[in-house]
């Protein structure tokens, strides 16, 4: 085969693999690679945001789901562990979407049986960005996990560390979004 030909070959089977679509999640609030606006940002620690979690919309859900969870993280905090702003999970597995909101308790726009847990803001409930001022922009990465279990045996006063390994024992495949803030 001439290289022309392993070229096409090449360029077929990725075009293929894009056209049929893996797990995906989309907000209409926060685009890939964008920008947080201010309606996500945390209000406190110097931060004047709204602190309105995104709505989050999710596609092509693998195989044997049977629930999901929801986590966003900022890898570049200066902790040297990153730091955890929202952590849900027991989310239904018929659902493919949480409202804008929803990470507010006590709003109760969370699905029935999901469960909110403690971030690093110390409570449960979506906390937006707020890096500090002059550091570089840092990365947010909204994930959504497909789960083989119906339930994570966690409640509320659970640590992200804790969820985040029940989420990767019982993993199926996750879905991430990430987009950037700074001040």
């Amino acid at each position: 085969m001439n290289k022309l030909g392993l070229l096409v070959l090449v360029y077929l089977a990725s075009t293929a693999f894009v056209f049929a679509g893996g797990f995906s999640v989309t907000s209409p609030e926060v685009k890939s690679g964008g920008n947080i606006a201010n309606e996500q940002v945390f209000n406190g620690f110097g931060c004047e945001g709204g602190n309105v979690s995104p709505s989050l919309h999710w596609k092509n859900v693998p195989a044997g789901t049977k629930s999901f969870a929801v986590t966003v993280y900022d890898p570049d905090a200066p902790t040297g562990s990153g730091w955890w702003h929202w952590v849900a999970f027991n989310i239904p597995a018929d659902l493919t979407s949480i409202p804008k909101g929803a990470g507010d308790p006590r709003l109760k726009r969370m699905p029935a049986g999901s469960i909110q847990s403690r971030t690093d803001f110390g409570k449960p409930g979506y906390g937006g960005p707020c890096p500090p001022e002059g550091d570089k922009a840092h990365r947010y990465q909204f994930t959504v996990y497909a789960l083989k279990t119906d339930q994570l045996p966690l409640d509320e006063s659970a640590p992200a560390a804790m969820v985040g390994f029940y989420l990767h024992q019982n993993l199926l495949q996750t879905a991430v979004l990430e987009a950037n803030y700074g001040r």
